[in-house]
């Protein structure tokens, strides 16, 4: 047989192979979808759904019933207790069974002002340093400066220490959620302890976090593959904008700007 129709077939056999693993790469991606302020909902490659400071209703979210119609929650994540990160915590998980994945002050605190206590246990609550398995993915609590109380039923109660979240997803990347927090050295301990981060979520509206020159501090001691900022625009006070952080950042790390509702792969 001669070896040109060999070639023409291989060729032709290729196309659809090579099509199919881009299919499977692109399905392989953790799609991060940020709901306005700091609220974010993270799909892994495995199909783990996480929600992380689930204000859903919040003045700048696309969907501010999400809560009442979002099919899958496996994972509430609560950096701190302020209204404005318990948001949607306790419908969301009396609807959807979701587990509540925060510090062990915060969750005795949330489980008072109503979210279910079966869903907020030794295996999902923990500490600064603890590491949680949410999936296919690691969740590791980690230090913010901030402050944290609950306001629910019974009143105002103390919410623990205020945290960020490092989520180290298998086969994916390592996300880091810095929580309501100001720039601060030990940040510099996050890419020590858990290597390079991919993708760092952080607040750049200041007044009551950093602002975008502190955000940009942050990301010198973090060195992060990217920066997403959050906690912006929502009301008047948090002004700082996107622009300002890569003015501040001076080129040294790419601005991902995402916009509420529309989900991005990494």
């Amino acid at each position: 047989m001669h070896p040109f129709p060999r070639t023409i077939l291989a060729l032709t056999l290729a196309v659809p192979l090579a099509a199919g693993a881009a299919e499977k790469a692109a399905a392989g991606k953790t799609e991060v979808t940020w709901y306005g302020h700091a609220t974010f909902v993270v799909k892994t490659p495995g199909g783990t759904v996480l929600a992380i400071d689930p204000w859903f209703s919040n003045p700048k979210s696309p969907d501010p019933k999400l809560a009442e119609t979002i099919e899958k929650v496996d994972y509430v994540l609560v950096t701190h207790g302020h209204r404005d990160h318990v948001g949607d915590a306790v419908a969301l998980a009396t609807r959807t069974g979701a587990r509540l994945v925060a510090s062990f002050d915060l969750g005795r605190a949330l489980v008072a002002a109503g979210y279910p206590e079966a869903q907020a246990g030794f295996a999902t609550l923990g500490n600064v340093g603890g590491s949680i398995e949410a999936g296919d993915a690691t969740v590791t609590i980690v230090p913010a400066v901030h402050s944290s109380d609950v306001t629910g039923e019974g009143g105002q109660r103390p919410g623990g220490n205020p945290t960020g979240f490092v989520i180290k997803v298998k086969g994916g990347p390592t996300l880091y959620h810095t929580g309501d927090t100001d720039a601060f050295g030990d940040m510099r301990l996050i890419p020590e302890r858990f290597g390079r981060v991919d993708v760092m979520l952080a607040c750049i509206g200041g007044h009551f976090t950093m602002d975008p020159a502190g955000a940009a501090l942050a990301a010198s001691l973090v060195r992060p593959g990217r920066i997403v900022p959050m906690h912006y625009g929502t009301f008047p006070v948090i002004a700082g904008t996107p622009d300002e952080l890569r003015k501040a950042l001076r080129g040294r790390t790419p601005v991902t700007v995402l916009e509420p509702g529309k989900t991005v792969a990494f």
